[in-house]
């Protein structure tokens, strides 16, 4: 089977293929067809600014292409595709840290490109080409005017023009999930936090809600949507908030008067599930469904990323166990970089927590962050065991817990008790 090509980006933007030298992934792993996938649609290339591309030659030496070339090049996947491997590249002394996105390694052979890559679920709902401009457009102006005081609208009509968010978006279109953002603070540091970063050298890449609304503000716009919408799901927790949870008074509130007035739909929270009697409030409520983000199964890689405050991954390990009890169906929200996440110690301790806490989805998500801003702050990878690849950590969940699915969205179950839908 014939190597593929290292790729790299001109300085006048052209995508070339460098037919002597072999394309490698970051750790000097050489990729082979075997590790590939050919781009899907939606897949986005970029330039990774001051990094130099890297290849292998023939006689197994390392080349880098010297910066009149040009520089290494990355494909940023669309929702639904989970990376597999790096790009390799050798960064430039001195330099800013990478913009916040998720860098997968590409290559090219006979003038086809490919990435590092697997489908992992349906994108159908998540194609930008489900999201016509024009139309949102339209559609956020007639709902602005309709509730023009409502702040909740307001604050996701800008996360869908400005950032293109799905979910936000999913609100003017009345359809799916809809974003609901309520909480501008945080119990949690994550090192890879999009919307606050305490780093000056670190730039997040959206603006965080700046209000908390109103149980009627909430109510207002999450009701018409679970009495009409297809497939509804309103979510609380979104990219331009902090944690949720920490409005927890105000969402049992809502729930409840949501629930007062219609059964349809599902009420799901995106959360860190720091503290599990605030987690029992929302169950009793009614909150349906419950993604828990993490990067681990293992206290000790959990507690590095996240540098959580007031809390710890046994609190979030209880929350699960209690919306098992409850009948929720509960998922995980598993950070994904390769060489970290699919390391032996890390696998085996993400089968002990699906075990203990009961999970039925597993959504991975690939982590948008530079690997040298990552890594220093991470335990040693080395004292986590062989990287095993995703590839294979994928299928060994697979193997191992067969109940469990694996996938990238939230879907649209009904809460059950004692095995009755509720």
């Amino acid at each position: 089977m014939p190597y593929p090509y290292l790729l790299y980006v001109t300085p006048a933007g052209e995508i070339r293929e460098d037919p002597r030298l072999q394309a490698l992934a970051f750790g000097d792993h050489l990729l082979t067809m075997d590790d590939l996938i050919p781009l899907p649609n939606g897949v986005t290339l970029s330039m990774m600014p001051d990094r130099l591309a890297v290849g292998r030659k023939r006689n197994g030496e390392q080349q880098v292409l010297p910066q009149s070339r040009g520089w290494a090049v990355a494909a940023l996947l669309p929702i639904g595709y989970t990376r597999t491997w790096l790009p390799a590249y050798e960064k430039v002394p001195d330099t800013e840290p990478l913009p916040f996105f998720g860098y997968s390694a590409v290559a090219g052979l006979n003038g086809r490109m490919y990435v590092a890559a697997l489908k992992t679920d349906d994108p159908r709902k998540w194609h930008p080409r489900a999201f016509n401009r024009p139309k949102l457009e339209r559609l956020v102006s007639e709902k602005q005017a309709a509730y023009p005081q409502n702040r909740i609208i307001t604050q996701h009509a800008h996360c869908a023009l400005d950032y293109s968010c799905p979910t936000a978006s999913n609100l003017f279109f009345e359809r799916w999930e809809m974003a609901i953002a309520v909480s501008p603070g945080c119990n949690a540091r994550c090192i890879g936090c999009i919307s606050k970063q305490e780093e000056e050298d670190l730039i997040s890449p959206q603006d965080r809600l700046t209000f908390i609304p109103s149980v009627d503000e909430i109510v207002e716009v999450a009701l018409p949507h679970l009495e009409s919408a297809e497939d509804a799901i309103v979510s609380f927790g979104q990219g331009c908030e902090g944690e949720p949870l920490l409005q927890w008074h105000r969402i049992a509130g809502a729930i409840k008067a949501i629930r007062a007035r219609t059964d349809k739909g599902i009420i799901n929270i995106n959360t860190n599930a720091s503290n599990p009697r605030w987690l029992q409030k929302l169950y009793d409520a009614g909150l349906d469904t419950i993604r828990v983000s993490t990067i681990s199964g293992h206290p000790e890689t959990y507690t590095a990323y996240y540098r959580p405050l007031g809390y710890t991954f046994d609190d979030v390990k209880e929350s699960l166990k209690r919306a098992r009890d409850a009948g929720l169906y509960s998922s995980i929200n598993l950070l994904s970089f390769p060489g970290m996440i699919d390391r032996e110690r890390e696998v085996e301790a993400l089968l002990t927590f699906i075990q203990e806490t009961g999970l039925r989805l597993i959504q991975l998500r690939n982590l948008n962050i530079d690997p040298e801003v990552f890594l220093p702050r991470m335990p040693d990878p080395d004292s986590m065991g062989k990287a095993l690849g995703m590839r294979a950590m994928i299928e060994i969940i697979k193997r191992e817990a067969p109940d469990v699915e694996i996938g990238n969205f939230t879907r649209p179950v009904k809460r059950t008790f004692n095995g009755v839908p509720g």
